[in-house]
Parts: structure tokens; C-alpha cells; sequence
């Protein structure tokens, strides 16, 4: 079986990262320059309703279309891609173990054909599948065995993306999950963390937030949470007597108020009360950390997983002003904004505002794979 997660962990081509989302489509380019990379090419669209939900391609002809609008104004001529998929319900990543003793084919062969079928929560032959050996270790029994890296995404997700990128006249080098593009990206800033210390990676983009446990580069649990920019927003106009928007210019240039909470846990109200808009995004980033708080909770419930030792707030939603400091307050972890430019220690010709940088981890972590 030909997977169509394409090159998932192969070696660098040359092209640009593409990052499509609900709200915009992104692409950059970099180059290498040096012992690092020089930023070339960072453009965005946006996308309008209905084209892109859930994490799929609705209309791929509409897709691609803006996808070759924004390349050719970006006077981009190149006919390689590398792009990624949301996690999220059509995707699955899981850490297997598998016996130690067996050799390349022999592993290909179960993982892909006998162990793939236990963990996904769709049919097997409507599956992408794709795996990674990790490092070796000695279970409970003492019998020695080797750590697999699953990824695998429905069929007709990969289809629909391989099929846009055809209409907009590229090649998809590189097919991979978001996760694994935004943990590329920071890769540097992981390693501060010991191999006993697992650090939660918050991606909230448009539609959602993708929550990602990563112990020593790897992702040993994630989850994706249906809260994201859009719902924040929402709330936000709706309290303000605002028409509906898809634009979240308004919520990155907000700063969320830090008040102090009081004996239970709860966030005492300032005095002279608050704005009915600060009252309405509290409301909804409350609801994500008490989500993220779940998400933690199972992780560590799961046997002896390592502690977490901090949050790294990514994507959109992580320029909303002491976005940071509030997770931090709330959940009694420390939480820092990355900062994907910075992380890759990139040369850039203009400077690109730290409101824009968080939400550049995938699509530079994409390009990272194309580099030229």
C-alpha cells in the first residue's frame, strides 16, 4: 500500500510551506543561508465561508483557486509544496509498542496491516498510514521492545488536499499533521525541557485548539478542543452589539484584564465591574482552561507519564494580549507565547509583528521541509 500521508518523515525537498485553515491560507518560503534560514516569501489570504470546516476541504476548487491568487502575487513560481492536516477527528497519533526482534518488513508489515486497525476510530481500509521507529525500551516483563510513532488520517481527507494542490498546479511533497509542523518549528525551545519533563503545546487556531503533550520532541498525547479564535470572537461581538466577523484583528489586539482569584479557585470580578466584551472572552478562555486542565489530568492518569512543566501558548489565538498569564494564573503552570521566528532564529527583510510571528509555527515549520 502507497500511503498517501506522503513523506511524512523523508528528506527535505525544494518548494514552499502551504497552511490552509478556515480563515486564511498561508504560505512561506525560506532559505538557507549560512548555519540558519533566511525568510524569503511570507504571504496570506483569506479564506471565506464554507470553503474550509471541520478540517476539510469543502470546496477545492475555491481553495485552489486562492491558493494560486495568492502565489501569483506573491510572484511565487514553484510546483512544490509541502502542507499539513489538522488534528482533529480525521487523524490519529499514537505511540505503539511493537517487538523488538523484528526486522524492517516484518515491522512494516504489522504496524501498517495489523496494528494500525487497533487504534483508529474509523474502518482500516479508509485509513492514510504512516509510522516512525523511536527508541528502544525493556517493558514490565523484561522483554525488550521498540516505540512506533502511528499517524493516520481518512482517505478522503488526504484525497481532498492532493486534489487541490493538483488544481492549483503544485506537487505535495510533504503531507503531514499540523502538530508535527509546529513541533519542527520550536524544536529548539523543547529542548530546554529534560527527557522527565513533558511540556503541553496549545495551537489555538480558527475553529479549535490542538493540544499536544510532547515529551523530549515527541507527541505522547493530543487532543483537539472545539474552542478556538472564531468562538472567542463571536462572544465578543455578541456582547459589544457587534455585526458577526471572521476577521480576529479586534481580538489579537486585545489584553485580557488579570484579576486575582479568590479562595476557590474562582476569578474575583475588578471593582467597578468589567465590560461586558472582557466579561464574555473570560467567560470562553475559561471554558479552554478547564479544558486544557482535562486534557493534562488524563494525560498524567494514563500510568507514569512525566509531569508537565509548562504551557507554550502557539497559533492565532496566542497573540490575544496576557493570554499567557491568565492560563498561567489559571492553571497554576508557567505558560509563555513562542515565538516561531525568533525559535528558528530566522533573517527576515521586513519586520513581521510578535501579533502575527505566534501564528506562523505550522506554515514554517512546512517550509522548514522545502527549504532551499
Amino acid at each position: 500500500m502507497v500511503s498517501n500521508l506522503k513523506s511524512l518523515f523523508s528528506k527535505k525537498t525544494k518548494g514552499i510551506g502551504v497552511e490552509l485553515t478556515p480563515d486564511r491560507v498561508n504560505v512561506a518560503r525560506l532559505k538557507k543561508k549560512g548555519q540558519g534560514f533566511q525568510l524569503t516569501t511570507l504571504a496570506s489570504a483569506e479564506v471565506p465561508e464554507g470553503v474550509f470546516q471541520e478540517g476539510q476541504i469543502v470546496d477545492s476548487a475555491g481553495m485552489a483557486e486562492i491558493l494560486q491568487s495568492l502565489l501569483a502575487e506573491s510572484k511565487l513560481k514553484v510546483k512544490h509544496a509541502a502542507t499539513a492536516i489538522p488534528s482533529g477527528r480525521d487523524t490519529v497519533t499514537r505511540i505503539i509498542p511493537v517487538p523488538a526482534e523484528l526486522d524492517d518488513r516484518e515491522l512494516r508489515e504489522m504496524v501498517l496491516n495489523q496494528e494500525a486497525g487497533l487504534y483508529l476510530p474509523f474502518p482500516r481500509e479508509e485509513a492514510d498510514v504512516d509510522y516512525q521507529k523511536l527508541g528502544f525500551f525493556v517493558d514490565e516483563d523484561g522483554i525488550e521492545k521498540v516505540q512506533v510513532l502511528l499517524v493516520a488520517t481518512r482517505k478522503e481527507v488526504t484525497d481532498s488536499y492532493l486534489d487541490t494542490f493538483r488544481q492549483a498546479g503544485l506537487i505535495v511533497d510533504v503531507l503531514e499533521i499540523s502538530s508535527f509542523s509546529l513541533i519542527r518549528t520550536i524544536r529548539q525551545q523543547l529542548r530546554q525541557f529534560s527527557p522527565q519533563e513533558a511540556a503541553a503545546i496549545v495551537d489555538i487556531q480558527f475553529e479549535n485548539t490542538e493540544i499536544s503533550i510532547v515529551v523530549d520532541g515527541v507527541p505522547q498525547f493530543s487532543r483537539t478542543v472545539p474552542i478556538g479564535t472564531y468562538q472567542v470572537q463571536t462572544a465578543l461581538s455578541r456582547a459589544m452589539n457587534l455585526p458577526p466577523s471572521r476577521n480576529i484583528d479586534l481580538l489579537q489586539g486585545m489584553t485580557i484584564p488579570i484579576v486575582p482569584m479568590d479562595s476557590m479557585g474562582t476569578t474575583a470580578p475588578p471593582k467597578g465591574g468589567m465590560n461586558p466584551g472582557t466579561a464574555s472572552m473570560l467567560r470562553v478562555l475559561g471554558e479552554l482552561a478547564d479544558e486544557l486542565r482535562r486534557s493534562i489530568d488524563f494525560y498524567h492518569n494514563q500510568g507514569e507519564n512525566m509531569e508537565v512543566a509548562q504551557l507554550l501558548l502557539a497559533g492565532p489565538g496566542g497573540a490575544i494580549g496576557q493570554l499567557d498569564e491568565f492560563f498561567s494564573q489559571r492553571l497554576s503552570l508557567p505558560t509563555s507565547a513562542v515565538d516561531p521566528v525568533n525559535a528558528l532564529s530566522l533573517e527576515v527583510e521586513q519586520d513581521i509583528p510578535l501579533m502575527q510571528r505566534v501564528g506562523l509555527g505550522v506554515v514554517l515549520g512546512l517550509s522548514l521541509r522545502e527549504a532551499w
